[in-house]
């Protein structure tokens, strides 16, 4: 039976795109029933809505200082996150 891709798991079924739905075929002796319910367009969910709460906070929160580097160790550059170091001896 072919119809809307699964809301949850389900260990017997497999979501197949459009393409792939219309070139099936059932084995001999089998049939192939399409479901074709009408297309409803829904919004976001409230799972949705939480989720993106979430990262928003999570990205707006103070992240904790970095470990101090040894003092023989200087930071001469930086671009971006990547730093470049030398070390006094060098």
């Amino acid at each position: 039976m072919l119809g809307p891709l699964a809301q949850h798991a389900e260990p017997h079924s497999y979501d197949l795109c459009a393409d792939h739905a219309e070139r099936l075929t059932a084995p001999r002796g089998w049939e192939v029933v399409r479901l074709m319910p009408a297309f409803e367009e829904s919004g976001p969910s409230p799972d949705d809505l939480s989720a993106l709460a979430e990262a928003v906070r999570e990205a707006g929160r103070a992240r904790p200082a970095p470990a101090a580097e040894p003092s023989s160790v200087t930071e001469t550059a930086r671009r971006g996150h990547l730093r470049v170091l030398r070390a006094e001896g060098d």
